[in-house]
């Protein structure tokens, strides 16, 4: 083969070589992009689970706050096992230092029940952005998520059970305990976790 035709074979494969050497670029510029959006939407889900379930934690300890002041100064005492005689006053709160700690801001707070169970519905956005991509916009573009945490009681007693005398709990994985509402103190009640669970619903 002579010189001039490898010089206009090489002149022939060049614009070729060029061609996917900017396809390849593209290529990886594009999955850069989406790892970046990819990367900010988990940020934004880990925002918003950990903002729904510091709610729903709030409310819970709430609840055995509550059942402890109403033990013995009454006959409905029990109906706090139902996990649903919470304000939720500290919700907002809880959940704004949940997804402040993860860069994100709370954009929704609202109560919610999932099969049957009360719970906390959060949607966040995070405050930073996607960034700068070959993609358009992404550089103002901010993640959103949500997130629904559920307060669920752990806890039985008899149906017939007199609030008025020794009542038995049975919970959960625990052992049984009694509460004697003639002789009680708050210190007798075992930790909010062993009373009611909270977890992501979905």
């Amino acid at each position: 083969m002579t010189r001039s035709h490898l010089r206009r074979d090489l002149g022939q494969t060049l614009p070729i070589y060029i061609w996917l050497t900017g396809i390849l670029l593209f290529v990886a510029f594009a999955f850069f992009a989406f790892a970046q959006a990819a990367s900010a939407r988990n940020g934004a889900q880990s925002a918003a689970d950990a903002a729904a379930l510091a709610a729903a934690q709030d409310s819970r300890d709430e609840l055995v706050e509550g059942l402890g002041l109403s033990i013995g100064e009454g006959d409905d005492w029990l109906d706090w096992l139902a996990g649903d005689k919470y304000t939720g006053a500290g919700s907002q709160g809880a959940a704004d230092a949940l997804a402040a700690q993860n860069d994100s801001t709370v954009t929704g707070l609202s109560p919610a029940e999932v099969n049957g169970f009360p719970g906390f519905r959060v949607e966040v956005r995070t405050n930073y952005t996607v960034g700068d991509s070959i993609i358009p916009g992404t550089e103002s573009k901010h993640a959103n998520a949500e997130a629904t945490a559920i307060i669920k009681p752990r806890c039985d007693v008899d149906p017939s059970a007199d609030p008025e005398k020794v009542v038995e709990f049975d919970c959960d994985g625990e052992e049984s305990f009694e509460i004697d509402p003639d002789d009680f103190e708050r210190g007798d009640l075992p930790d909010a976790s062993v009373l009611f669970s909270v977890h992501l619903a979905g």
